[in-house]
Order: C-alpha cells, then structure tokens, then sequence
C-alpha cells in the first residue's frame, strides 16, 4: 500500500492510484509517488513541525504506507531522535525508501518492514511513539479495524497522525479558454465515482461515515485536533509544479477516459499535446493549490 499514494487528486485519492490492489503497480507508480510527495515537501514540513510541537520527543516513529519514504525521510529530519520504521506492502517501493535514507544520512535510525497491513505491524519489535498514515488508510477495506490496529501499536501517551481529506488540487482556473468551462470540477465529480468504485472492490471493505475524529475515538484514542495544511504555488509556476500537473492529468485521462464526454477528453488531449500552445507543457496560467489536513489523537496514558 503505498502513498502519497499519497492521492491522491493527485495524491492517494488519485488515480495515481490505480487503485484496485488487484492489478495495481505500485512500483509503477513510483516516480509519481517520489515526484508528489517531493512537491509536497513544504506542506508535509509545516505539518512535521505542528505534530512536534504537540509531541514529547519520539523513540519509535512509524509510517504506514510509506510508499516510497519520502514523507518517512522528513519524519527522520524533524524527529533527530527517533528511530523510523517505514511500512508498506511494496517491497520495491521500501528499497527506494532505503536508498532514499541512506543519501540523506539517516540510514542508522531507518528501518522498513513490508507486508500486508494492518496485520504486518504486529511485526514491529516495541510500541511506537507516532504512528503516521498518510492517505494510505484509504486503500484498506476496513477502515475503522486498521484504525484501531494502528491505535494498538501505540505506546501509552502515544500519538496516530492520520493524513485524510483535504481539498482536491487545484491546477487551472475555471475557463481555461478552449473546451467547457469547469472541466476540473467535472473530473472531480467522475473521480469521486471512480474513488468510490475502488474502495467497493477492496477485499473486507465497509462503508463508514469518513468522520475521522469519530472514528479515531472509536479506536480507543483521544481526538487531539485537526489542522489542515496549505500548499500554494501560484503561476507562473515551477517547473516541478507543471510537470506533477502533467503527469497527474495524464493518469486522470488514463483513467477516467470512458467516464468523460467527448468534450471533456478532447479538451483533456489538448491539454496532454506537447505540440498544443493551449497545454499543460506550454499554458502561462498553470498553478498548484491543494491543502491536507491532519487528525491527530492520542492513546490514554
């Protein structure tokens, strides 16, 4: 289960994900993955630095669904004295988590652990002082069951960070001067569908309503608050912006082609012609705007 599968709208919720485990590639999808959450930095940074000021020093971090450890590297930075341990059900994903901690000379205090989860945390050697899961709860079918998996791999006083919800990424205005109007609202509502799809196809999955701080308290934990986090780069973007919007609606395309009209994919193909001035590689008013938001709780000590 990777992350940043992180969606998703780009980021775990996205199509990046191709989703259903079935026939997902995960390690497909690592350069967008790494590409997602390196863009995603300075978000997940003012996050690391809101949790560590709730946050006693931890011992034990843990990332589930880590992915490719981008997000588990900045944990090892914003937690000098902690031990990270990135979790995920992608061994090719963890191996590049591992080369990523040793460039960036964390690779002492780093640690993976592949398999399935939640049941792979029971793995883990000591209770963990963070327990993080960033847009990765999403892939299981049963929510509240994980939930209160991680909750119990938690060291008394313990924190869960749960990354879910937000606001779906932004990347062109309304009218973008050729095709209909609001074509980003429009793929926004068949992704929904196609979201919905996904998770109905998970094995054991079941509807809850996605109130995180109640499910969190059902989990045996108490709410700690939620804090959302804004990630704006406005046009003239960044290079790294623009390609991350390319990718993202290539995979939109790939897809959600045939639950789009006509209209919309030819506007969507216009967009993807490198040759096309009207598109993605060339526009002047490409931009990012998106915002995560975290729910933190803690195990009664």
């Amino acid at each position: 289960m990777a992350h940043d599968h992180h969606h998703e709208h780009g980021q775990d919720r996205h199509p990046g994900h191709h989703h259903d485990h079935g026939d997902l590639d995960w390690a497909e999808m690592a350069p967008h993955l790494v590409q997602q959450a390196e863009l995603f930095t300075p978000l997940y940074e003012k996050a690391m630095a809101w949790l560590g000021k709730r946050q006693t020093e931890p011992g034990l971090v843990v990332d589930v669904g880590s992915g490719p450890g981008v997000l588990s590297c900045l944990l090892a930075d914003a937690f000098p004295g902690a031990r990270v341990v990135a979790v995920d059900g992608a061994e090719p994903l963890l191996e590049l988590a591992r080369e990523r901690a040793g460039r960036l000379g964390v690779a002492d205090r780093f640690g993976t652990l592949a398999g399935e989860l939640p049941g792979v945390l029971d793995e883990l050697d000591y209770p963990a002082d963070l327990v993080l899961a960033s847009w990765s709860l999403h892939h299981l079918g049963d929510q509240q069951a994980a939930l209160t998996a991680f909750a119990d791999r938690l060291a008394p006083g313990g924190t869960l960070a749960l990354l879910e919800g937000g606001l779906p990424t932004r990347y062109l205005p309304r009218d973008i001067g050729i095709g209909r109007p609001g074509l980003q609202a429009r793929l926004d509502a068949v992704h929904e569908d196609w979201f919905s799809e996904m998770r109905a196809g998970l094995p054991g999955t079941v509807d809850v309503v996605e109130d995180w701080p109640a499910l969190l308290t059902a989990a045996g934990l108490r709410p700690t608050g939620s804090r959302t986090f804004l990630l704006d780069l406005p046009a003239p973007t960044t290079d790294r912006a623009r390609a991350h919007a390319i990718s993202t609606y290539t995979r939109l395309r790939e897809v959600l082609a045939d639950r789009v009209g006509a209209d919309d994919l030819a506007t969507l193909d216009r967009l993807l012609d490198p040759d096309d001035k009207a598109s993605l590689h060339h526009r002047p008013d490409v931009f990012l705007l998106t915002a995560r938001t975290v729910h933190t709780a803690t195990r009664p000590v």
